[in-house]
């Protein structure tokens, strides 16, 4: 078995789970493949299995990679798609960050999951992808996220306008600081900071919400994933921000963007015990009330 192993630092606290994660592995026969960069930083800390191999990019993956796992929050687990894309690579996301909502399986917990993954006693859930369809070139090869695609203004320029086509039908003009369109996997971030809904994930759609809207009747919309959805911006300022996950772009507003789901879905692996209301519950405190 091949495992991938990305992160983005390691610190110092947490140098004693990573090494126990290595020492696994080579004492469970799993050959580590570990994205260079990482190890370049870290080589001098650590002991490694003598025969672990590096990758550096999306290339160097091949049908032999069984997992990819990722150390980090859920920022390092949303870098994986640019590594994995296409090539149905499960991912497994170890929390050494905060909150953890999609890295959700603890530190304390990297021996359970690598026995899970010997023993093939894991879960994979299928999540979607938001593609983006512009008129120029953005995001390189990787332009789709798993959270979400958001339009915003630059940073002190005023309100813009956004008109909002589903399957090329006016849906509506948003008078806002942006608009988010989300995934289901992206319901619980920063969609849910704008006060949009949470939306299982294999409900097979695309939240859009905008950002300090300047009207009152402005809310959120659930629509399925199969529509595709296409902008037009006006604004003050020549141009404006567009984001896939953390990826960022300045766009000038002339440039015509749609999006619309990815042909292709990432597998994300959790242990048996943990499900997504307890993962709202356990990470958001979804239901919370002192009474119960």
């Amino acid at each position: 078995m091949k495992v991938a192993i990305y992160s983005r630092i390691i610190e110092e606290s947490e140098r004693g789970e990573v090494q126990q994660l290595l020492d696994e592995l080579h004492r469970r026969r799993i050959q580590p493949v570990i994205y260079l960069s990482f190890f370049e930083r870290i080589r001098q800390v650590f002991r490694f299995p003598p025969d672990v191999l590096f990758f550096q990019n999306s290339g160097d993956l091949d049908d032999s990679i069984d997992f990819l796992i990722s150390l980090g929050g859920d920022g390092t687990l949303l870098d994986t798609i640019a590594f994995i894309r296409d090539k149905d690579i499960p991912v497994i996301g170890i929390n050494f960050g905060r909150l953890g909502f999609l890295a959700s399986i603890g530190k304390e917990h990297l021996l359970t999951a690598v026995l899970a993954l010997v023993n093939r006693t894991y879960v994979t859930d299928k999540r979607s992808l938001i593609h983006l369809d512009a008129s120029k070139p953005l995001f390189g090869e990787v332009p789709y996220g798993l959270n979400e695609f958001a339009i915003h203004k630059t940073d002190t320029s005023p309100m813009i306008k956004i008109h909002t086509y589903l399957n090329g039908e006016f849906l509506n003009t948003y008078w806002a600081d942006g608009l988010i369109v989300s995934t289901p996997t992206g319901s619980t971030g920063y969609s849910l900071s704008c006060g949009g809904p949470i939306v299982f994930p294999e409900s097979g759609s695309f939240v859009i919400n905008p950002v300090a809207p300047h009207n009152l009747n402005a809310r959120p919309i659930v629509v399925p994933d199969d529509n595709i959805i296409s902008f037009e911006v006006e604004g003050r300022a020549e141009n404006f921000l567009c984001a896939l996950d953390s990826r960022k772009e300045i766009v000038d507003k002339n440039v015509q963007l749609a999006v619309r789901r990815e042909k292709f879905d990432i597998s994300l692996v959790r242990l048996n015990e943990n499900n997504f209301l307890q993962t709202l519950r356990n990470k958001l405190s979804w239901g919370l009330d002192q009474r119960n």
